[in-house]
């Protein structure tokens, strides 16, 4: 035997990754970015008394993350006001994603998701064989009722709805996903990823009774609180659900610096408010240079803006192309219509300005593109 005997499913599967990260287009490319604003990281950073709590840590180091993450999980319970049995913490929103699919999702067990919604939520139900149902977005939202409908059509175990969106930035009132609730099918499970929430407009969370069965929501440290590098996730669900997470996680998956810094986080709220004003004005400086180019900007109730470069996918990805070329690392949607869009993180005026003189170069290359293409 000269190879693995790898189950047919992992055979049939491609070899892609989700996103490709700044880090591997830098090695590609063989040069750093100058401005980093294609991630969604939170620029303005963790809570100095985070970096502190995480310094003290990693002197204990040698020892592993403690199983329950107790400390962390008490805090997050006082402070959504909950009891501990309704939270879990783990690696992040997508760690627990690939837990939740690996309790419910079989093969060929039904799913429900937006066409052109996070791709990393559709990799783990790819990876368990699950079969893969879409509907489109309406009006640059994520359409609830489809979604549900969808998930009646074709019996579907999981729904998942991201609220605030990722990559739109568009949102749903917390009301009217909880009014919405009556009309998920019965046996249909949930999943509202809530990343961006802390970035939103107020009344953007869903006020979900907590031993609520039919769903399930994450948060995460990764945003708002500025430690996407420690990967700290948390699930908020009816203990029952919370608790059959420990037949299928990684009791050691969260390290002990990750856990000492999400929880001075928590309890630094004044830096939490300060990262929000720092996000709104940047979201406006956005929006501001859009204009001044001709160019729209949506709405966004997130740590990013998407911008409507006016034409189709193609016309975007040559302004994409452009803005990478020229060290301004952006992303963009890959599902039309959406992809006529770039998406801009928000970011420290200095990093804005180089998108800002970048942008009328990449927009001239593009339509420069564009034109040579109707012309051959």
């Amino acid at each position: 035997m000269k190879t693995p005997r790898y189950t047919p499913l992992a055979l049939s599967l491609p070899s892609t990754v989700p996103f490709v990260g700044p880090e591997t287009q830098e090695r590609s490319r063989g040069k750093a970015f100058a401005a980093r604003l294609g991630a969604n990281e939170n620029i303005f950073g963790p809570s100095p008394l985070a970096i502190n709590a995480m310094q003290q840590a990693a002197e204990e180091i040698w020892k592993y993350g403690d199983a329950q993450s107790h400390d962390l999980v008490q805090a997050l319970a006082a402070h959504h006001g909950i009891a501990t049995q309704n939270i879990l913490v783990g690696e992040g929103i997508d760690g627990l994603l690939g837990y939740l699919v690996r309790l419910l999702i079989g093969p060929g067990d039904a799913v429900v998701t937006s066409q052109g919604a996070y791709p990393t939520f559709n990799y783990h139900v790819a990876g368990f064989g699950g079969a893969l149902h879409m509907v489109p977005y309406r009006d640059d939202h994520e359409d609830i009722q489809a979604l549900f409908a969808k998930a009646a059509e074709v019996d579907a175990k999981l729904v998942y709805l991201s609220n605030p969106d990722n990559p739109m930035g568009s949102w749903h009132r917390g009301q009217d996903i909880v009014a919405a609730l009556a009309d998920l099918p019965e046996g249909a499970l949930l999943l509202l990823d809530e990343a961006y929430v802390e970035c939103a407009p107020t009344g953007t969370a869903a006020p979900v009774d907590i031993n609520d069965p039919r769903v399930i929501r994450m948060r995460t440290f990764s945003k708002a609180y500025g430690m996407a590098g420690a990967r700290v996730g948390y699930a908020l669900a009816q203990a029952d659900l919370i608790l059959a997470f420990n037949k299928v996680r990684n009791h050691f998956g969260m390290n002990r610096t990750a856990q000492a810094g999400a929880l001075a986080a928590l309890q630094d709220q004044n830096w939490l408010t300060h990262v929000q004003g720092e996000i709104a004005t940047a979201r406006n400086h956005i929006t501001e240079i859009a204009a001044e180019n001709g160019l729209t900007a949506l709405p966004s109730a997130t740590n990013f803006v998407a911008v409507d470069c006016g034409q189709d996918g193609d016309f975007a990805k040559a302004v994409l192309d452009s803005l990478l070329a020229q060290d301004v690392f952006v992303r963009m949607p890959f599902a039309a219509p959406q992809n006529r869009c770039i998406r801009v993180s928000c970011g420290p005026d200095e990093d804005l300005a180089l998108f800002a003189a970048a942008l009328p170069v990449a927009l001239a290359a593009a339509r420069s593109a564009c034109a040579a293409d109707i012309a051959s």
